[in-house]
This record gives structure tokens, C-alpha cells and sequence, in this order.
């Protein structure tokens, strides 16, 4: 059999419980009921595709209708690409290949995302498609009896359960996010989603818990959530402190957070899964060897229409380049474009002028939210410097204050 005898079309609703059964196949997990409950309202069929041989489905891809953080701030609509995966019975049949080359002209041809973003499973996939590799994540795995204690901050704590003080974390959540290029938007079945505690999913762990932080004049301007797994060893308590997420508007509530997660009675390990590599608390602690940093690919992000995504960022810096683009899926993508900074403006236009650098439409998604250095993709060879000076000039502009950090995945 061949790709050939597999069709691909639009997802409908009669789809959407076979398409999570196919995919717990493909990723080697049995779907709880109670999970799948609140999971499935995230699911919106119109914007996911089908691969099916006869009546069966054998692939998928999806994409959720979020907005993405991007530098300076402002929050583009992104595809917030999910569920891709082809049984294990129709692999390398070219399945994958047309599911998400037909994702990617559907969005185009919509022409409401500038960009797409993704986790990936596996990161030698994605690059095929024009993904760029688009941040680091650090996952931390702190040893409590070494790393010492973040220095004490003023405020107040107050600890709940995460649907009591939901309220405050939807509030806070939505004035941080502005201020983190990856961070994306959350709706209410985002946040059901996101808070919802089923004992499947805890690993053995107690239940999840919050703590907000409110400054002195009693305004809420941190929380984390977080919840422990207690053990006991030869030499008496062993727990550990799983964290979910900590965001906070002011450095004293970050720190105190995280002095806060860091002294639990009865805990001597503590994990996070989405650190970045200019994390604040690296600069905190006494031992920051003993934080146990791994590094990590974070988001990977794809430009759907290169001079809408490039509008819509901020720059450090002014800028004057034109950028000869390649692209293999998205032609309108492909040719010179006119990038220029100015005052806080921002035009990209397309050009018959010579280019000043050059690269493939994935280079400019890895440089898209300031993680990835336009000089490194230089060095490796991946962007051509046409113009000398270009590419330490795009560089500058290119980066951020800030690295890039997903804020869950998707």
C-alpha cells in the first residue's frame, strides 16, 4: 500500500474521539476518560485534518486558535499546531509530509495566522516543514540540601487550591503574558484544562496546589503552582517539589516564590520543566550548579506569511536589510523582502533590490522571538551574509531583552 490509497480531508465532529484514539497509538498512552473530559472542548474539528484509509483513521494534525507573545509585546494569532501523528501501520508512506504541507496552504490561504508554533516530538521532523528551532527550555532538577535558599523578599503568601484562587491566576496570568515572547493566550477551557487535577495524571504526587504572592499594598503580583511527592529514605523525608509554573510582575514576588517552593518542609528535590536559559533564579541561589539545568528545544515556530509575522515584532534595534527568502511549501513566501526599523516603525515589503543576507524561511522562524542568534545560524552556515555588516546589523535587531519561554505544551 501506498500513500496513494489514503485520503486527506478536513476533520468533522464525528471525528474528533477516533482522532484521540489514534493518537494514544501513536503515543503510547491509553486515554482517561476523565482527562479526555476536559481536554476535548480544546478541540475546534474545523482546524484539523484527516488522513483515512477506507473508514479508518490512520493520521492527523490540529492546531489550536491561541496568540502567541511575540517581542514588544504584542499578541499575534498563531496556529498552535497539536495532535500530529500516522499509525505505525501507514508510516513512511509520505502521510505525514501531506498532512502538514496541506496544514500549512490551508492557513496560508486562511490568512488570519502570520505564524505557527509546535513541540516537538521529534525534533528532526519539523525542520522539513520550515520550523525553526526557537528558543532553549531548562529543565531544572535542584538538590534542596544543596542549592540554598533565594534571599527573603518582602510581601505576603497565601496558598489554596488552584479553582479557589483561579480568579487571581487568570488576572495576573493575562498582565504578565504580554511582557514573555512565547507565552500564549489562555480562554476558559484553556484554564480548565491547564488547572484540572485528575489522579491519573499525578505520578503518585499529592494534589496540585497555588500560592499567590500580593506586595505590600496587597496587590496580587505573583503565583506558582506546584504539588509534592512525599518519600522517606534510610535518612528520613525525601519529597519532592513538583512546579508547574511560577509568574510574577515584580522581582520580590518572583524571589519570594521561589524561596517559597524551594523551603517546603519534608522535600529535598525540586523539578521544573520550563526554565529558560537567563532565568533570574540561576542569580539567586548560593549553588546554582545544584539547580541541575538540562538543556532543552523549547517552541519551534514557522512564519506563515514572512512580512505580516515580521510587522507584527518589535526590534531592538534600528534596521535597513533585504532578506531573500526560500521557501518550498508557501511560494508567497519566496523572493526579496525589504525589512526596515525606524522610531519604533516597522515595514517589510517585497523588493526587487539586491539582498543584503540570505536564508530559508525556517532560519527566520528560529530567529523569530529573539532565542536564536541570526550570527550563530551565520556561523553555522545557514544564513549567507550578502552585504558585510548585515548580519551582525539583523543580529542586534533580531534579539531580545528577554529569552523566549512556552508556557505550556500544546
Amino acid at each position: 500500500m501506498t500513500s496513494l490509497d489514503v485520503a486527506v480531508r478536513p476533520a468533522n465532529p464525528d471525528d474528533i474521539d477516533p482522532i484521540a484514539t489514534m493518537l494514544g497509538i501513536v503515543f503510547h498512552h491509553t486515554q482517561d476518560p476523565e482527562v479526555w473530559a476536559v481536554e476535548r472542548p480544546l478541540h475546534d474539528p474545523a482546524r484539523g485534518l484527516v488522513a483515512v484509509d477506507g473508514d479508518t483513521i490512520v493520521g492527523a494534525a490540529s492546531s489550536f486558535d491561541r496568540e502567541m507573545t511575540v517581542p514588544g509585546g504584542a499578541a499575534v494569532p498563531c496556529a498552535h499546531v497539536t495532535g500530529v501523528g500516522v499509525l505505525p501501520t501507514h508510516r513512511r508512506q509520505g502521510i505525514l509530509r501531506r498532512l502538514m504541507e496541506r496544514q500549512l496552504t490551508d492557513l496560508a490561504a486562511a490568512g488570519r495566522e502570520p505564524i505557527a508554533a509546535l513541540w516537538a516530538s521529534e525534533t528532526a521532523i519539523y525542520p522539513r516543514f520550515g520550523y525553526g528551532f526557537a528558543g532553549h527550555r531548562v529543565r531544572l532538577r535542584a538538590d534542596l540540601t544543596g542549592t540554598g535558599l533565594p534571599p527573603a523578599a518582602p510581601g505576603r503568601l497565601r496558598t489554596g487550591t488552584p479553582a479557589a484562587l483561579r480568579p487571581e491566576l487568570v488576572k495576573l496570568w493575562d498582565e504578565v503574558r504580554g511582557s514573555r515572547p512565547g507565552w500564549s493566550s489562555r480562554d476558559d477551557n484553556w484554564w480548565t484544562y491547564l488547572l484540572a487535577d485528575v489522579a491519573s495524571e499525578r505520578d503518585g504526587a499529592a494534589e496540585r496546589l497555588a500560592v499567590v504572592h500580593a506586595d505590600e499594598s496587597g496587590t496580587v503580583d505573583g503565583y506558582a503552582t506546584w504539588r509534592t511527592k512525599g518519600d522517606w529514605g534510610d535518612n528520613g523525608p525525601d519529597g519532592e517539589v513538583r512546579v508547574d509554573e511560577v509568574v510574577a510582575a515584580t522581582p520580590a514576588a518572583y524571589q519570594a516564590l521561589w524561596r517559597f517552593l524551594f523551603s517546603l518542609d519534608l522535600t529535598r528535590r525540586l523539578t521544573f520543566g520550563y526554565a529558560t536559559p537567563d532565568e533570574p533564579l540561576w542569580h539567586l541561589v548560593p549553588e546554582p550548579r545544584r539547580l541541575g539545568g538540562n538543556l532543552a528545544d523549547g517552541l519551534w515556530v514557522r512564519l506563515i506569511d514572512v512580512a505580516t509575522a515580521l510587522r507584527a515584532r518589535a526590534y531592538r534595534t534600528p534596521l535597513d536589510v533585504v532578506l531573500s527568502v526560500t521557501d518550498a511549501i508557501l511560494p508567497a513566501n519566496a523572493g526579496r523582502w525589504h525589512l526596515t526599523v525606524s522610531g519604533g516603525a516597522v515595514t517589510c515589503e517585497p523588493t526587487t533590490s539586491p539582498a543584503d543576507l540570505a536564508c530559508d524561511v525556517l532560519e527566520l522562524g528560529a530567529a523569530y522571538l529573539g532565542g536564536t542568534s541570526l550570527s550563530a545560524l551565520g556561523r553555522a552556515g545557514r544564513v549567507t551574509e550578502l552585504r558585510p555588516g548585515a548580519l551582525l546589523e539583523a543580529d542586534a535587531a533580531f534579539g531580545w531583552h528577554q529569552a523566549p519561554s512556552g508556557s505550556e505544551v500544546f
